[in-house]
């Protein structure tokens, strides 16, 4: 398999790991910045973009490689339930019950639920 067919069956995947390499270069030249000045007037910009920046590319690389996790465990289950169809219709049925358990026996009419007097004159 070449390096194109295999990025593009794992796109998930690589998009994950250039947004983490982009959120650390990120939080690196955050952190340049911040330490470049004594101020803390000065620091604050570098702080938000890029703090808050980093953060959020690291949360989307972490979601799409978690997605692409959840993936591959869908396309497993698939690939299972797949092979037991396969093996469900390839099986010859054996004759007789299915069940080995007794059928309940019927309940005789003069067993059946008691009427109370006053049930007996009401109307439904």
């Amino acid at each position: 398999m070449d390096l194109l067919t295999r990025i593009r069956s794992q796109w998930d995947r690589v998009t994950a790991a250039v947004t983490a390499l982009a959120g650390a270069v990120t939080l690196v030249l955050g952190w340049r910045g911040v330490s470049g000045t004594p101020y803390p007037a000065e620091q604050l910009p570098y702080v938000v973009s890029a703090g808050l920046g980093s953060l959020f590319l690291l949360g989307v690389s972490s979601a799409l490689w978690l997605s692409a996790d959840l993936r591959d465990e869908w396309r497993k289950l698939d690939r299972i339930e797949q092979a037991l169809r396969a093996a469900g219709e390839t099986a010859v049925p054996t004759p007789g019950p299915t069940s080995s358990a007794p059928a309940p026996a019927p309940i005789p009419a003069s067993q059946g639920p008691a009427q109370t007097p006053a049930a007996e004159g009401t109307v439904r």
